[in-house]
């Protein structure tokens, strides 16, 4: 059987002739692949150990298991898909939530462990039915607003956990990480929240030499006076053992709290196979359920002995855009180097002495980021804002998610955030739809330069706008 693991040196093995690209199967020389490899570890770094970080999760477990989890997405593909998964950012405001209610670690992991169950099923659904139960289920409008409420849903946790802990380095890293991302090229933009984090370490270990002690909240909430940075924990730290493992905790109510991340992580994996077919050539959609599915047994086998999800790293896809090497050969190298990071206690120690203020500055960036992600997945798809069926649910949804407005049901059960956000936008869509009139479903605007056509019914001439998703 192939596992994709055989490749075809391409042309002399060194750099790809101009206009080419190195396919999946093909791999460079054995050194240039390795280094490739390398690259891509440092392109994922700067999310996949700052999202264990932030949802507190072993760093060292965090990098072990993405490199686990890409030797299985790797095999389940065959080779065709080109893909590091490293640890999924979409569940850091599930981690929050779950902790405010009184969650340990296991508990984070168990809620984490029965999404991965279900992201396994929708993908052998996906092989099985085809790419359209997606669409039919969570169309554009419903995916975006997901996406977007997640991410936003996480602002209180920079402004009230992060930022208060010195928010003089959180507002330089702030402004060191945007100019990185937008002033810089290539590979080195991909990385810039890892230059952040460099930068972030710098200026602190500065400020203490020239400031002393800062006089804020620690990372417990207490106001205390202690160094910005504090590495006695690196020089305690063996250079070699294994991470610490630990099994989940199942509990419904943390459960229910992380089940809507399902909807982020298959419109991640859509994405990722979509650019990654359009970027080699070769139309993947027949891999998409595998793909799916494969994310899923990845994050239960990682969840299972208490690390966090893994989900496709479009840092990734940069890295490839800018070298033009789609080699799976490259990706293996990759899986191996975090691996070895992996059993190294020592880097577990460095980052997990990352300042609460470099995290301020970082996560200002990075929730906004993923919110905003949302946006562009209603921007690909041209969904109209303007129509009532798409505006009203995914308005009320998002608002529910960004507040934290929580519905109580009984004295043991409740919703709020996330949770209850995401279940006003899906089943409000769908029962919207339902019960609305046939011009709605048309996708024709409601506020279209001063006509009111949605007050009157369809247009006499018939015609509808040709914007917008949901037409199934």
């Amino acid at each position: 059987m192939d596992f994709g693991v055989r490749w075809k040196l391409h042309g002399d093995g060194r750099t790809p002739a101009p206009g080419a690209v190195v396919r999946p199967d093909e791999r460079l020389s054995w050194p240039r692949t390795v280094g490739l490899g390398a690259q891509h570890v440092v392109a994922m770094f700067g999310a996949s150990f700052v999202a264990p970080v932030l949802m507190g999760l072993n760093p060292n477990l965090a990098i072990m298991m993405s490199g686990v989890a890409t030797v299985i997405f790797l095999l389940a593909t065959r080779g065709r898909v080109p893909s590091y998964l490293g640890c999924s950012l979409s569940f850091v405001g599930v981690a929050a939530v779950i902790r405010a209610q009184g969650g340990t670690s296991a508990t984070v992991t168990g809620a984490v462990f029965v999404v991965g169950v279900v992201l396994f099923l929708v993908g052998l659904a996906v092989q099985r039915f085809g790419a359209r139960i997606i669409h039919a289920a969570m169309p554009p409008i419903v995916t975006g607003a997901v996406v977007m409420l997640i991410g936003f849903n996480l602002a209180p946790v920079t402004a009230s956990v992060y930022w208060p802990q010195d928010q003089w380095t959180a507002l330089l890293v702030m402004l060191f990480t945007a100019l990185a991302v937008v002033a810089l090229r290539g590979f080195w933009s991909r990385i810039a929240i890892f230059l952040g984090l460099l930068f972030g370490y710098g200026i602190s270990w500065a400020f203490d030499r020239i400031f002393g002690e800062i006089h804020s909240v620690d990372a417990s909430g207490k106001l205390t006076d202690h160094w910005r940075l504090d590495l006695s924990g690196v020089g305690k730290a063996d250079w070699i053992g294994l991470p610490s493992f630990h099994g989940p905790s199942f509990q419904w109510s943390a459960i229910l709290v992380a089940l809507p991340v399902v909807i982020a992580l298959v419109a991640e994996n859509a994405g990722h196979i979509k650019a990654v077919g359009e970027m080699t050539g070769d139309p993947l959609d027949d891999k998409l359920g595998t793909a799916i599915s494969a994310d899923g047994v990845a994050s239960m086998l990682s969840t299972a002995v208490g690390g966090p999800p893994n989900t496709t790293y479009s840092e990734n896809i940069g890295v490839m855009a800018a070298t033009r090497v789609y080699s799976t050969a490259a990706y293996w190298a990759a899986a191996g180097f975090a691996l070895l990071f992996g059993i190294c206690p020592k880097f577990g120690a460095i980052v997990a002495a990352i300042p609460g203020g470099v995290l301020g500055g970082i996560t200002v960036i990075l929730y906004g980021m993923i919110g905003l992600l949302g946006a562009q997945i209603w921007s690909r798809s041209n969904v109209d804002l303007r129509n009532p069926l798409n505006l009203v649910p995914a308005a009320a949804g998002i608002i529910i998610g960004i507040g934290n407005v929580t519905m109580k049901f009984s004295s043991n059960f409740s919703l709020s955030g996330i949770a209850l956000g995401t279940l006003v936008v899906v089943i409000g869509y769908h029962g919207l739809r339902l019960l609305a009139p046939a011009h709605l479903k048309a996708q024709e605007p409601l506020f279209d330069e001063g006509t009111s056509s949605y007050d009157e019914g369809p247009s006499s001439s018939g015609e509808a706008s040709s914007s917008g998703e949901g037409r199934a």
